[in-house]
């Protein structure tokens, strides 16, 4: 008499797929959470209403999958997060919450702060040097700027270091490497008396390659770390005087270096 062949008992996995709809339940359900951190009570509403009406979650609620304003319909309705995320610290006008400017007025203050005590101690430095007529501090919110005149680094249509710019950028780069870790920015600046020149053939080119002079000198002296080093050319197009006199367009020929305070080196 012939044995009956044993059946063997297939093993799938279903469980896999209840598995994966509860992790993408999981993660709408926190993604809703960051997005409302900062809403208002009317959204939170309608957000658990939502919860209430499609899952049961909260007694009370229809089980109409139609019904809540996020969740009942499904993954189509996380468009919407955009509108939400969007309104995240406004109040129903539409206007930043005064918990939010106050938060930007801290951080505004921190920055400029820091800028200043940057500047303070460039311009101590400076002043023991005996350089503080040769580089002018300004201080702003975001960044610490050396001013240097154009006529005291280079000759006239010339982008070859002077040997007093040399002495001034000595002492320059002795305090910048103080702030090697923040994002040093170098620009040149000219006024805008048009330039006949075969190497120099335009203003915009002329400030390119002081710039980059001043970048390689700083570099090769006080070997500063070159990635956190920027330098570029602004022609005549950012002058800080005006240029129908002799007296501002030697103010706008100039070189800028700028030391940015920390918070705003990586933003």
């Amino acid at each position: 008499m012939a044995r009956k062949k044993e059946k063997k008992e297939i093993k799938t996995d279903g469980w896999m797929s209840t598995f994966s709809d509860l992790m993408n339940l999981l993660l709408c359900f926190f993604v809703l959470l960051f997005s409302m951190s900062s809403i208002d009570a009317e959204k939170f509403a309608e957000v658990i209403a939502s919860f209430a009406s499609s899952y049961n979650v909260i007694e009370g609620g229809s089980t109409g999958l139609e019904e809540g304003m996020l969740i009942a319909s499904g993954a189509s309705q996380l468009t919407q997060l955009a509108e939400y995320y969007s309104s995240m610290g406004l109040n129903k006008d539409g206007e930043k919450s005064e918990d939010i400017k106050d938060a930007a007025d801290v951080i505004a203050e921190e920055e400029y702060r820091q800028s200043e005590q940057i500047g303070e101690v460039v311009q101590r430095l400076l002043d023991e040097a005996g350089m503080s007529s040769s580089v002018e501090v300004q201080v702003t919110q975001h960044y610490v700027c050396l001013n240097m005149k154009g006529a005291l680094l280079f000759e006239t249509g010339s982008a070859e270091l002077t040997a007093e710019a040399e002495k001034v950028l000595t002492v320059v780069g002795n305090i910048l490497i103080l702030y090697d870790d923040n994002l040093i920015e170098i620009e040149g600046h000219t006024d805008n008396v048009p330039i006949y020149d075969d190497l120099y053939y335009s203003n915009d080119v002329l400030s390119d390659y002081r710039a980059l002079r001043v970048f390689e000198f700083l570099i090769n002296t006080a070997h500063l770390n070159p990635s956190n080093v920027k330098h570029s050319g602004r022609g005549e197009y950012d002058p800080i005087a005006p240029n129908d006199t002799a007296e501002g367009r030697a103010q706008n020929r100039r070189v800028e270096i700028k030391i940015y305070n920390d918070y705003s080196s990586y933003n």
